[in-house]
Order: C-alpha cells, then structure tokens, then sequence
C-alpha cells in the first residue's frame, strides 16, 4: 500500500536538495540557468522525476540537460544523504514543457484578443435588423391598446396596461 502524503514530502525534499545542489556544488559550465520546478516520486519511492527549465535557446537546453545527466550521480548521493531514506531513488531529468506551453496559450489568447476587437469595431456602427423593438404585436392589438392611450404611458413592452397597480 502507498503512502501519497509521505510520497509527496520526498518528492518536495528532493526538489530542495537537487536545487541546492546544483547551486553550490555542481560547477558543470555547461549548466545554465536551471530552474527545477517540479517533482514526482512513484508510490513504492524507487524512481524520481525531477522537472527543470532552463533559460535560453534549443544549445543551451541541450548542454544543461547533458550537464545534469553527468551530474547525476552526486545528486543522488546527496538526496540519499540529506533525505535518510532506505532506498535512494533514481533521478531521471525531463524538460518542463510548461513555459513552452504558457507562451503558446499566450499568443492564442492575444489572437483572441484582436478578433474580438475585429468584431467589435464591425459591430459599433451596426443596428439591429428588426429595429429597436423586435418584438412586433399585432397591429389589431396596438389599435385597439392605442385607442385610450393607456398602454403609452406604461411604456413600449413593459406587457402590462398602465392602470394596473400604478399608483
């Protein structure tokens, strides 16, 4: 049976120790500007996912991703010492395709923005196709309403005479 609050925990330590790690001790000139953002342990607390970004272009992805693989080893070592457990898990590195993924929602969201801009600059201008009022009565109940002059005072499409309960 697996424990997903004691999963979690781990998995938040080992975001700490690897972040701490690879500020002090990794001195990789390979190694860019790595942020680890996100962690994921596995229920039987063996194998670890650790999520990073990286600040730069397609090369310098490449050559952080190439200085965690080499760095591997010692981030392991020190996860096993700073966490204490039985079993340390192995580390295995993914790219977080979260930024990518908020820039793409980004640009679809201005396109969004101009169409409704489009739509509203066409539509400033515009009238309605019925008129004002759309909804038409019968002209035989307007005569026969527009006779006492009652149904004037309480104003087009109120749907009530204007005696009614008027004080």
């Amino acid at each position: 049976m697996t424990d997903t609050a004691r999963a979690r925990k781990l998995a938040d330590r080992i975001r700490v120790v690897v972040a701490e790690t690879l500020e002090r001790r990794i001195k990789d000139p390979r190694l860019g500007f790595v942020t680890i953002t996100d962690t994921r342990v596995t229920g039987d607390l063996r194998e670890a996912t650790v999520f990073y970004t990286v600040f730069g272009d397609e090369t310098e992805r490449e050559s952080s991703a190439a200085a965690l693989e080499s760095a591997k080893g010692v981030l392991r070592s020190e996860v096993g010492r700073q966490t204490g457990v039985r079993f340390t898990p192995t580390l295995s590195f993914v790219l977080d395709a979260v930024p990518d993924t908020a820039k793409n929602i980004d640009e679809l969201l201005a396109q969004a923005r101009m169409r409704d801009e489009q739509v509203r600059s066409a539509s400033a201008n515009a009238t309605y196709a019925a008129g004002a009022d759309p909804y038409r009565r019968p002209a035989a109940a307007d005569e026969a309403d527009g006779a006492d002059g009652a149904d004037e005072a309480a104003g087009p499409g109120t749907g009530r005479p204007a005696g009614d309960g008027e004080a």
